[in-house]
């Protein structure tokens, strides 16, 4: 993409997303950290996550969800 000269972006909670039978899904969001810095590192333009104050609550994407609490050291690390 970004040779096409448009910015390239990369979803890291669907990168930690685990399918399932019955389109219901997983996650392993304890890799959410690491895989934004190898994007990040591999020159992506930017990233999007997910993220909430309380990732056992939310209604949908918990399992994928960085813990609000996190995302500020995620950022500035």
């Amino acid at each position: 993409m970004q040779r096409t000269g448009y910015p390239d972006g990369y979803d890291v909670t669907h990168s930690v997303q685990l399918l399932r039978a019955r389109h219901s899904s997983g996650g392993q969001p304890q890799f959410i950290e690491a895989l934004a810095r190898a994007g990040v590192a591999a020159g992506v333009d930017g990233i999007f996550l997910e993220t909430h104050d309380n990732p056992a609550a939310a209604r949908f994407g918990w399992t994928n969800a960085l813990p609000l609490a996190d995302l500020t050291a995620l950022l500035l690390n």
